[in-house]
């Protein structure tokens, strides 16, 4: 989308439904009146309906809730995340976009969403059903300034931030099953892939994906994953707008993420523990080299997953298969 319709739309979504005149318009975007037309021809097209009015100048009367970079633009109140929007109705994986687009020099911030994702994928190459407009299929593109080692903790901050959003804005009091996984009633509504291109002391970009499972009826989840997945309609019986959610991500994201880089992993490890999936309950975990039970005591500073074993020893667990009770 071009800088000047997201300075556009931040001016009438702004302007919350008062006329505006396309002389005040053309001034403040310092583009020419039949420019000012030609943006508004292409928000009817994305489903925005205008009214233009002589001597009074423009007003948004309604926005469409579909997905679309106009839409997720519209009332987005973020500093610099998803400032840049790519949207495909159509993609493979809105994660693989994400890497060509981050090695082509996309900016910190660049969001890609899908309205479906064909080849979906989530850890370990496993499969994520992604129906058209029923889900959310989302990657941000980050540059943050922090060593390698601690790009794990930006998945448990996502996870935090994923809960948050389904607890304050849909009423849901969901779960975070280490290290990624969202659930609601033991189900899971929401998943979160976190890759990275890194050099030996410095990120290059790290993807955030997001998959969350929005208005799927209990029909449309894969017949193979039903007992174990979920969706915010099958479990609120209430059809979601789409945008708003995304919107509610974005914002929670950009703050929690500003404050980790300066605060720490404090907070979040906090928030994960109090939304943390069976903590103080036993597990099995299977690692390449062992496989042994032991009781979850939560997350560590940096993230793994804290294990009590039978001899009281705690250890620290990067990577596993796990296995609940």
């Amino acid at each position: 989308m071009s800088s000047t319709r997201n300075k556009l739309i931040k001016i009438l979504s702004e302007k919350k439904g008062e006329y505006i005149s396309g002389q005040e318009l053309s001034e403040k975007l310092q583009v020419s009146r039949s420019a000012i037309w030609k943006h508004m021809n292409e928000l009817k097209k994305d489903g925005y309906i205008i009214e233009g009015v002589a001597k009074k100048g423009y007003r948004i009367i309604s926005a469409p809730k579909t997905v679309t970079e106009n839409t997720i633009m519209w009332g987005l109140e973020t500093k610099w995340l998803g400032k840049n929007v790519i949207h495909r109705d159509s993609i493979e994986s809105t994660q693989t976009l994400a890497h060509q687009l981050a090695l082509d020099g996309a900016k910190h911030g660049t969001i890609v969403v899908a309205n479906e994702q064909t080849k979906a994928r989530g850890r370990v190459s496993r499969k994520w059903y992604s129906p058209k407009g029923k889900i959310i299929a989302m990657s941000m593109i980050l540059r943050p300034d922090i060593l390698p080692y601690l790009a794990p903790q930006l998945t448990l901050l996502t996870a935090t931030v994923l809960a948050n959003v389904l607890d304050e804005h849909c009423g849901i009091k969901p779960q975070i099953k280490w290290p990624n996984d969202i659930l609601i009633n033991g189900k899971k509504v929401a998943g979160i892939l976190t890759e990275m291109q890194a050099e030996q002391d410095k990120v290059l970009y790290v993807i955030i994906g997001i998959g969350m499972n929005i208005n799927q009826t209990e029909n449309e989840i894969a017949e193979e994953i039903r007992n174990r997945a979920t969706s915010l309609f099958i479990e609120t019986k209430v059809e979601w707008e789409i945008v708003p959610i995304i919107q509610k991500i974005l914002e929670q994201f950009e703050k929690k993420y500003d404050a980790y880089l300066i605060e720490g992993f404090k907070d979040v490890k906090e928030t994960w523990e109090n939304y943390g999936f069976k903590i103080n309950e036993r597990l099995k975990i299977k690692t390449a080299k062992e496989t042994f039970e032991a009781i979850f005591r939560g997350i560590g500073e940096d993230g793994a997953l804290l294990a009590e074993k039978s001899d009281g020893s705690v250890e620290k667990i990067y990577s596993a298969e796990i296995a609940w009770f």
